[in-house]
């Protein structure tokens, strides 16, 4: 999903971009990965692959470690033999999530969970490696139109449910695929230019709101009555993996590295809306269009 996007970025940026998934570049591989930079020889990498299976990594710890941790490791140690810039998306599920406010980028880290740890290990492997060219981006709430989301699921069950129960005691900051991939690749040119400091960047939308909230949003912009969508709490949704209660994160840093933030959450949501509505309706039965 992110990978599309950045790739669609990069292409409207002009720049010479390679897009390899996992079947053209095992990143976990040092071989494959030695080979992919001795053909290519990047500037930067982006490196949007990760185990995103937040519960399945609950009981397969170590396979959600060797993509999230030992992929960023292997790449990093090739960026450094060839001065290449690695940005090296990670998450809010780094910090505990119990926080009474948002969370700053030099915020002290505490997973509670096996996905959480993993990336915590991928983001050490880049920043220790690469402190002077690794960029680790935190961003949490992805959606956009080339994968499975939280948007495209409440506009298919919208058009199947007469009521949706969404958890209302988790708070984040949705955020459109299409802008995180913007500000990757404002963030590559300046890494380049030298007006970003290496280190820790977080990339999610500005604002902030619970799921229900999202869900409610969603709905308005159907045209359906956002009182369809009723609260409920997490413990009715019992999962594998403990959820953060707030994922909010702060900007500072692409603020100090003289980049805007990401904009507020509604209004990239409303600009996107047409595309996922696009992307989802073909799955839909029983509706127009």
């Amino acid at each position: 999903m992110l990978g599309q996007d950045l790739t669609a970025a990069l292409a409207r940026d002009g720049a010479t971009a390679v897009a390899a998934d996992r079947a053209a570049l095992d990143i976990t591989d040092t071989d494959r990965v030695r080979e992919a930079f001795a053909a290519h020889r990047p500037a930067v990498v982006v490196n949007c692959a990760a185990w995103t299976a937040v519960d399945d990594a609950e009981s397969r710890e170590d396979a959600a470690l060797r993509v999230n941790g030992t992929g960023p490791a292997v790449l990093a140690a090739a960026c450094r033999a060839h001065g290449t810039v690695l940005l090296q998306v990670s998450t809010d599920y780094v910090f505990a999530g119990d926080a009474g406010s948002p969370y700053a980028e030099d915020a002290p880290t505490a997973p509670r969970s096996a996905y959480g740890r993993t990336k915590l290990a991928g983001e050490r492997a880049v920043l220790e490696t690469l402190p002077d060219t690794g960029y680790v981006v935190r961003t949490a709430w992805l959606y956009g139109a080339g994968g499975a989301n939280f948007v495209r699921t409440m506009i298919r069950l919208e058009g199947v449910k007469d009521t949706v129960d969404v958890v209302d005691d988790q708070h984040g900051q949705p955020t459109w695929t299409v802008d995180l991939a913007d500000r990757l690749v404002r963030l590559g040119h300046a890494a380049l230019d030298g007006t970003a400091p290496a280190g820790v960047y977080h990339g999610t939308s500005g604002g902030g709101t619970t799921w229900f909230g999202f869900a409610r949003e969603i709905f308005r912009l159907l045209g359906a009555d956002p009182a369809r969508v009723r609260p409920t709490t997490s413990a009715a949704f019992a999962r594998p993996a403990p959820r953060p209660a707030c994922g909010v994160l702060t900007h500072g840093r692409f603020a100090a590295a003289g980049l805007d933030p990401i904009r507020d959450w509604r209004t990239a949501l409303e600009e996107a809306f047409p595309a996922l509505l696009a992307a989802e309706r073909p799955l839909l039965s029983g509706r127009p269009g």
